[in-house]
């Protein structure tokens, strides 16, 4: 039998290579003959730097760039040998993982960092950069990432603005002669699982904007910079998108993406599947197995077992799920269309304790599914 083993990581226990271990050790205890490919996979989210590092033939790369709140910081990407292709997680430069919770106001944070990764990986010659754009700080509009590759922002009396979410209402020329010139050659996908517009009562501020330390009526003024924002851009290059799906991710990164860098917005899972070469994996496959920390509604939208589904069901391969936790309703199973669930959780004890036992509980239950199948294989 061949199986293919595609998990996201459980959250603060296991990564996806410790998942297919566990996986691969179960099932061989019972089917020592079975042909395993391991295919470790992630959402374009955090933590999805490990995952496409193999796939990509990619090293870390270490940059002095600006944190969310301009001070210095080394942040890393991933540069494929070749040094054609870059991976960037926004996180990595301009993400709350790296402010404190009294620190966190996106009305002041600046999304400038992550352009300086993607200059970097420029310098060195890049000519595709993927981009991550989970777990932002900001909500400027992608404008400190601008700034970082040349482009400069006015106000009404030419001053140079700082380009933070406060200042949007500001902007009123943007001036793009100093825009660094290998940017045009270069093809930019943006991983983002997001569909929010760029401004309204679903756009970046309203949704994440109170998540991300601003107040109701700093909400309001970032929704109306937003705006204003939008207008100017779209006088000045043409661009009417503020309504395109994921223009609001990442307090409006999906927008300056797809203005500043001509970059198109794809689904996270799809963009690592595409790299990690999943289709040509699964062919003749007889299972894929996957699994993540909690199998939950979220799992419906755009997460990383939600796209292997997709990717199994057009094969007519079945779909097993290894999970932390399920925390799902039975209709909820049927949509997804999962052939096998199970929590991997075998006794009643601590969070710290189910972690703890990840591995072995998981290597557990690989067993248990492989039983299963010899079973009905003897029948």
């Amino acid at each position: 039998m061949k199986f293919v083993l595609a998990p996201d990581k459980y959250k603060g226990s296991l990564s996806g290579q410790q998942f297919c271990a566990a996986v691969e050790s179960g099932i061989g205890l019972v089917l020592p003959d079975a042909t395993i490919i391991s295919k470790p996979l992630a959402d374009g989210g955090d933590g999805t730097l490990e995952v496409v590092k193999s796939y990509l033939k990619a090293s870390k790369v270490k940059v002095v760039v600006k944190d969310p709140l301009f001070r210095d910081i080394e942040a890393e990407y991933l540069l494929s040998d070749d040094k054609k292709t870059a991976f960037i997680e926004m996180s990595e430069a301009s993400g709350y993982k790296l402010l404190s919770k009294d620190e966190l106001n996106c009305m002041y944070t600046t999304s400038q960092g992550t352009g300086e990764l993607i200059v970097d990986a420029l310098e060195k010659g890049a000519n595709e950069i993927i981009l991550g754009i989970g777990g932002s700080a900001t909500n400027d509009g992608g404008m400190g990432m601008a700034t970082a590759l040349g482009y400069t922002f006015l106000d009404e009396n030419g001053n140079v603005l700082n380009p933070i979410g406060k200042n949007l209402t500001s902007v009123r020329k943007i001036v793009s002669l100093n825009v660094h010139k290998r940017l045009p050659m270069t093809t930019v996908k943006v991983a983002c699982d997001v569909t929010n517009p760029l401004y309204g009562k679903n756009g970046a501020a309203f949704i994440y904007g109170p998540q991300k330390g601003a107040s109701k009526s700093e909400v309001n003024l970032l929704d109306k910079g937003l705006q204003h924002f939008s207008e100017v851009v779209g006088s000045t290059f043409g661009k009417e998108i503020h309504n395109s799906k994921g223009a609001g991710a990442a307090g409006g990164m999906g927008f300056g993406a797809m203005v500043f860098l001509n970059g198109t917005l794809s689904s996270g899972i799809n963009l690592v599947m595409e790299m990690a070469g999943f289709d040509d994996a699964i062919n003749d496959a007889d299972w894929i197995i996957t699994g993540e920390g909690q199998l939950d509604a979220q799992t419906l939208s755009g997460k990383t077992i939600s796209g292997v589904l997709q990717a199994a069901q057009k094969r007519n391969i079945p779909v097993a799920a290894f999970c932390g936790s399920v925390s799902i309703s039975l209709p909820e199973l049927k949509t997804l269309g999962l052939q096998y669930v199970t929590s991997i959780l075998n006794r009643v004890g601590s969070l710290h304790e189910a972690k703890q036992n990840s591995f072995n509980n998981l290597e557990l239950a690989s067993y248990n599914f492989a039983k299963l199948l010899q079973t009905s294989i003897k029948r």
